[in-house]
């Protein structure tokens, strides 16, 4: 718990401005409301002993005088410390997704995204209301009580001292129920990570839901996470429905004591009404805290674990990162320039796997690719050929001197700096809800650069899809590009990585769902923009590659062959294989 507060610190720090002038009002309103019953006692005495109505009038003037300054104060409290506390909430929620940001991307393709969003929502949420209305409401009962008690003392200390007869059940009880809503609160936030994981991927897979018609499936999956969330809630609620009568009880019981033992002292005269109802309204202020503090702690405990929860993010170190940069590689630009040399990999290992069980992804890779050269890599499906490509912008991390740009190990290059010289079209492109311009100008503004626009698209081969587009390239294309075929997306990722104006370009396998003749028409753009840029193009299709500087084949995770199509045609082996086969079905597929 020490360690968990102790990460919160640097954020209240920057609103420690707020949370003195907050605790300050708080201070203020504390001292006119529990002001307010001395006031009233020597109300009641005076209107017992016969004082004068000026008298009265000036009692009652002060009392609401109490009252207006009370209030205006509170408002102040709630101002600087609720607006404080949704500060520190804007900070984190910007921290947690720009570290969300930094994270590998062998990371997201373990955890899943409802988890993560959650941790983001719901949980945030939960921390915003410890570090707000929780400080504030405890700072105020504290004050509160403690003046209170002080009060209660000056009036009579027998009475105070049974007043404070329940104290010890509740400290009991609260250890006990604190510890216990944490737990069940802890696991209620996993179970709502696990219903949102659930919903995110239902809607995420909707095509395939339905094309395979199990929506009653995944309803039913729904089904059974939601009941498990309300079974948890339940019985959180349950602990709490125990918690807040049990220390009502045992404030009832004090109050009905001192109600008995101070009434006898009235009528005995060994008190005065006055300090007798003072006293009363004292110990009402004193019983409210106590049952606040349980509420704070309910909250308090909440909050931790949703921090918790957080923090496990937080506390991922990105794998991939800058620390071994140096300022000044490549500060002049890039060339092109790739090497490979004797380059291996494998993956991380998974959950019960040691470092050793899983095979190497690639094994002894060596190639040198000139600037401007354009190099095609081909071979069996699972034969290493995207994990090959993925290395060059780090998205999965090479060993030290093992992949080089311009003669520099990529680990030495800023990562915004090697990212920026580098255009990637992946195999499943992505596309984000919004206009089609929006999404080829990636991170450019669609307006100001419109002719990049219309360049990119016709490298793309996206230009001859216009018509088809109510409203052109502002067409929004919906969630993922729902509206667009497959090789629609493909294009406007291709155009998406012209538009970057990279020095190298990397196409992994990204004409596999457009025809033929719609392939040999972007080739043929293409070849204007590959001119003087770095092109790496992974294929499965021999049609992409013919014309490529430089073939390489892969297989197993090892470069078997390499060369021009002509030279590796000739040596009937494993591309010559492939090429035979590609034209006997496409000979089949024409007849």
């Amino acid at each position: 718990m020490r360690r968990a507060l102790s990460r919160l610190l640097p954020y209240v720090r920057e609103s420690r401005r707020a949370f003195i002038i907050g605790v300050g009002c708080i201070f203020v309103a504390s001292v006119m409301q529990l002001a307010s019953p001395w006031v009233l006692k020597y109300a009641i005495d005076g209107l017992i002993s016969g004082a004068s109505r000026g008298c009265l009038a000036g009692y009652a003037l002060a009392m609401l005088g109490l009252a207006v300054v009370d209030g205006g104060f509170r408002y102040l409290m709630r101002k600087h410390l609720i607006g404080a506390s949704r500060t520190i909430e804007y900070a984190l929620r910007n921290d947690y997704f720009a570290h969300l940001q930094r994270l590998p991307l062998g990371y997201f393709q373990s955890t899943r995204t409802g988890d993560l969003m959650s941790r983001a929502t719901n949980d945030l949420s939960a921390v915003r209301m410890m570090i707000g209305p929780a400080v504030m409401y405890f700072a105020s009962t504290a004050l509160g009580f403690v003046i209170a008690l002080a009060v209660m003392f000056s009036i009579d200390a027998r009475l105070a001292w049974i007043a404070l007869l329940p104290m010890p059940i509740v400290s009991v009880a609260t250890r006990y129920f604190g510890k216990a809503i944490h737990d069940r609160f802890e696991r209620i936030q996993a179970q709502l990570a696990d219903m949102s994981a659930v919903v995110q991927e239902s809607l995420s897979g909707v095509r395939v839901v339905r094309a395979y018609r199990q929506e009653d499936t995944e309803i039913a999956r729904f089904r059974r996470s939601n009941d498990e969330y309300v079974a948890r809630n339940r019985g959180l609620i349950r602990l709490q429905a125990a918690f807040y009568p049990s220390l009502t009880f045992c404030f009832g019981v004090s109050s009905l004591i001192v109600l008995w033992m101070g009434g006898r002292d009235v009528m005995a005269g060994t008190m005065t009404l006055g300090s007798f109802v003072a006293f009363l309204r004292y110990l009402v202020m004193l019983s409210w805290p106590m049952i606040a503090f349980g509420w704070v702690i309910n909250i308090a405990q909440r909050g931790l674990a949703s921090w918790g929860r957080m923090i496990e993010i937080l506390d991922t170190a990105p794998a991939i990162d800058d620390r071994d940069a140096r300022p000044d590689a490549l500060a002049d630009g890039v060339k092109g320039d790739v090497e490979f040399r004797q380059l291996s990999f494998r993956y991380p290992p998974r959950a019960g796997e040691g470092a050793d069980d899983a095979a190497p992804m690639l094994a002894d890779i060596s190639c040198t690719i000139a600037a401007g050269q354009t190099v095609a890599i081909i071979g069996p499906t699972g034969s290493g050929k995207s994990t090959l490509v993925q290395l060059l912008p780090r998205l999965h991390d090479p060993a030290p001197g093992t992949l080089f740009v311009d003669g520099i190990d990529v680990r030495e290059i800023p990562l915004a700096r090697l990212r920026g010289a580098i255009g990637v079209v992946p195999q499943e492109p992505f596309l984000f809800s919004d206009s089609l311009a929006g999404n080829i100008l990636f991170g450019f503004d669609p307006v100001r650069d419109r002719a990049r626009v219309d360049a990119a698209a016709h490298a793309a081969g996206l230009d001859a899809d216009l018509s088809s587009f109510p409203d052109g390239y502002q067409t929004v294309v919906g969630e993922r590009g729902i509206t667009l075929s497959g090789g629609q997306k493909q294009r406007t990722a291709i155009a998406r990585a012209v538009a970057a104006d990279p020095r190298i370009l990397i196409l992994d396998d990204a004409l596999s769902a457009v025809d033929t003749q719609t392939e040999e028409t972007i080739l043929r753009r293409l070849r204007e923009v590959r001119r003087g840029r770095t092109c790496l193009i992974v294929a499965h299709r021999i049609s992409t590659v013919r014309d490529a500087d430089m073939i390489l084949v892969l297989d197993s995770g090892r470069v078997v062959e390499r060369g021009t199509h002509d030279e590796l045609v000739r040596r009937a082996g494993l591309y010559a294989r492939m090429d035979q086969q590609q034209r006997l079905e496409d000979e089949l597929a024409a007849s």
